[in-house]
């Protein structure tokens, strides 16, 4: 089977497409033929060797944590899912050597869900590590539903849209940062847009005098400084981060490390066929252009989700 592989850490010009053997499926996986993989830039830093201190990574190896494709063949163990079943997942292992940027991928059944029917194979694709990710930052703060203020740092994103949908589906309202070209996106979502950077908190008081009730950061830097302003009474626990460890938990607030889960996997598709949730695909590039989806990612302008079309 056709796939990218990574032999050594670097950059994108360090994918390779390839042929490699089919992956062998456990008791307890489902061997899912891709459709399409999601890109994130957890990839790219992978490949960088950047989580090389928490992870194992086996050379060479296929990147790749997201996916969405038809159950091909089950493990002996498995009875929640049968071929020719549309999935979708966040497979992510604990170490690093088979991933989702394939034409097959072997994948641990506790990482699927069935594929929302209102997505196409794109958004689906681009959906399980942003959507997740989303999804428990919310849940970490509190879940803020009818009558409260979540402020979303960096809401045009991958992450930051999901969270921006989930929680105005939940009856909040969002106060989004974004660049101005990403204003009306914002709107779109159902959020306020602000810019960000300096005056940023004198900015989201003006939209909320009392302050909001919480705050998610997806892009680091004075996020949760700005955050620590804003929120009611200063309350650290009400903001979760997902990049500045040092400064979340130096405010009382949660890092959030997403974690697959099945469940949470099948609250997203719920929101999704309701119509209150959907992926914006910023690019689709096919497996042989992952190069370019990487530096794309890299660069750190992308509207929604980067997504390789493999079948």
């Amino acid at each position: 089977m056709k796939a990218i592989v990574m032999r050594a850490y670097g950059g994108p010009e360090n994918l390779e497409l390839t042929e490699v053997p089919e992956p062998k499926v456990g008791p307890d996986s489902v061997l899912v033929r891709v459709r399409a993989a999601g890109v994130n830039p957890v990839d790219w830093k992978i490949g960088q060797g950047y989580l090389d201190p928490m992870l194992y990574v086996y050379f060479p190896f296929v990147p790749g944590w997201d996916l969405a494709g038809v159950v091909e063949r089950i493990g002996p163990g498995v009875t929640e899912f049968a071929p020719g079943d549309e999935v979708f997942g966040y497979a992510r292992l604990d170490y690093v050597q088979h991933g989702t940027y394939a034409e097959l991928a072997a994948v641990p059944v506790r990482t699927l869900a069935r594929k929302p029917a209102s997505l196409g194979w794109q958004q689906a694709a681009g959906l399980p590590l942003a959507g997740l990710t989303a999804y428990q930052s919310l849940r970490a703060v509190g879940s803020p539903g009818a009558g409260r203020t979540v402020l979303v740092h960096a809401a045009a994103g991958g992450v930051g849209s999901l969270a921006t949908q989930i929680a105005v589906a939940a009856g909040a309202r969002a106060i989004g940062t974004a660049s101005e070209r990403n204003h009306d996106f914002l709107r779109s979502l159902g959020a306020e847009p602000v810019v960000y950077g300096e005056g940023l908190a004198d900015r989201v008081r003006a939209l909320a005098p009392d302050g909001v009730d919480a705050a998610l950061d997806y892009v680091g830097g004075e996020a949760v400084a700005v955050s620590k302003q804003v929120v009611v009474d200063g309350d650290g626990s009400r903001i979760a981060s997902i990049v500045d460890a040092e400064g979340v938990t130096r405010a009382g607030g949660h890092l959030v490390w997403v974690r697959p889960d099945a469940a949470d996997l099948g609250v997203l598709a719920e929101l999704a066929d309701r119509g209150r949730l959907t992926v914006h695909i910023d690019r689709e590039l096919p497996l042989a252009e992952a190069a370019e989806a990487w530096a794309a990612s890299a660069a750190g302008r992308t509207r929604g989700k980067i997504v390789l079309v493999v079948s």
